[in-house]
């Protein structure tokens, strides 16, 4: 019996995508001049983020790749049988299917919808080795350009719609805060306290979003040495009295991510716990001050820096003071140019959506040992920035 290497299967009808067909129609129109610019005829996009920004559609891997090619005139997905029809009911555009019965058939798929002999734009920065070579093999490109950048610089200026998705996300993380804020008691569980705030905010997305698909909302709620890191996993250890507490919000609504990051105690802090804190405090409210159209990231970092060398805690700030939002997550998708950090002269503009997020680490032994972190949202306007994030931080409001 004969067996398709790939095929189409419209099954059902085309669901509700995050943003209207006008919003992707203006992604795939700038993308199409910047193809132009570079003398791309045709687009590879091989990465999480790439692909939902341009055709709508989250893939799932499972050690599987996909793909979005974008021509002149069409946007067309590539995904494994094992998903069916949801990545074509999920696509702005067209889809086809490969299948596992023989290998390399992604790869055929590919060549089916890309040709062979263009001028190639793709993710340099996403493909590996060995599929850098499959790509030479199958589609014999006659030039090959690297499309990272651009598609990062159109991310990082965010529509209207981009924008009001983000504040829904804000919305929800303020939510997910509360109830994780209810649910931290002596004895309780950190992963106790996390599913608190992931259940409510999943509820609310639910709620609130209907038809966007429901996955990747998450909480890391971090105690005691816990805290140490910005991005240590949820754990079993049961809080104490005295206890430093991170929470950590990230609803996600059809892939973007959203953030609410807040410093608490459970019980008093110690005096110096309590300097600490209201340094970190102050470094946060110094930042939200700096972000407006104009400002450049690295010279914003460098305020905040000679705050922190004023007060003689530079030494235990751990990283960038903030960063951008849209299509990312922990694992997968960045926006690098738009990070608050001393290498990035990016000028910001309406459109930028930025965190300010200074944290502060002391190691273990040290009075006040622990990691101090707060973390706003902004929307960068024609005049200024608009924070929206709403849930209140620092030690008024923060103490269990």
């Amino acid at each position: 019996m004969a067996r398709a290497q790939f095929f189409n299967c419209e099954n059902g009808d085309k669901a509700a995508l995050p943003f209207s067909d006008a919003e992707y129609e203006r992604r795939l129109a700038d993308l199409r001049a910047t193809m132009a610019d570079l003398d791309v005829e045709v687009a590879l996009f091989t990465s999480m983020h790439n692909i939902a920004y341009y055709s709508g559609f989250l893939y799932c891997s499972f050690g599987r790749p996909y793909a979005c090619v974008v021509t002149k005139d069409a946007c067309t997905t590539i995904s494994a049988n094992i998903d069916a029809g949801q990545p074509w009911r999920r696509s702005f555009g067209d889809n086809v299917i490969y299948t596992d019965w023989e290998r390399e058939n992604y790869w055929r798929a590919v060549r089916e919808v890309a040709g062979t002999g263009r001028n190639l734009g793709v993710e340099t920065d996403h493909l590996t080795t060995d599929s850098f070579e499959k790509l030479r093999d199958f589609l014999e490109p006659n030039t090959i350009v690297g499309l990272s950048t651009a598609c990062m610089q159109q991310r990082m200026i965010k529509s209207l719609e981009e924008i009001a998705l983000i504040r829904e996300g804000a919305r929800i993380a303020d939510l997910g805060g509360a109830a994780v804020r209810d649910a931290i008691n002596v004895g309780v569980r950190e992963i106790d306290v996390a599913m608190a705030g992931r259940d409510a905010m999943e509820a609310e997305i639910a709620h609130a979003h209907p038809a966007s698909e429901l996955r990747d909302t998450w909480v890391w709620f971090q105690s005691g040495i816990n805290t140490d890191g910005a991005h240590n996993p949820v754990t079993t250890r049961r809080l104490e009295m005295g206890d430093i507490l991170s929470l950590n919000c990230f609803p996600m609504i059809n892939g973007y991510y959203t953030a609410l990051e807040r410093t608490l105690f459970l019980g008093d802090p110690d005096k110096e716990s309590l300097r600490l804190w209201q340094a970190n405090v102050a470094a946060h409210e110094l930042g939200l001050s700096l972000i407006k159209p104009g400002a450049t990231c690295s010279g914003i970092t460098h305020e905040i820096n000679r705050f922190f060398e004023a007060e003689g805690l530079l030494g235990y700030r751990s990283f960038g003071y903030g960063h951008s939002f849209g299509i990312l997550s922990h694992y997968y998708g960045r926006e690098a140019g738009l990070e608050l950090r001393e290498d990035i002269d990016t000028v910001l503009e309406p459109g930028h959506v930025v965190s300010m997020e200074p944290m502060l680490f002391i190691p273990e032994g040290k009075p006040g040992a622990g990691g101090y972190r707060e973390h706003d949202i902004l929307v960068v306007g024609e005049d200024a920035a608009e924070n929206i994030t709403k849930f209140p931080y620092g030690p008024e409001h923060n103490i269990v």
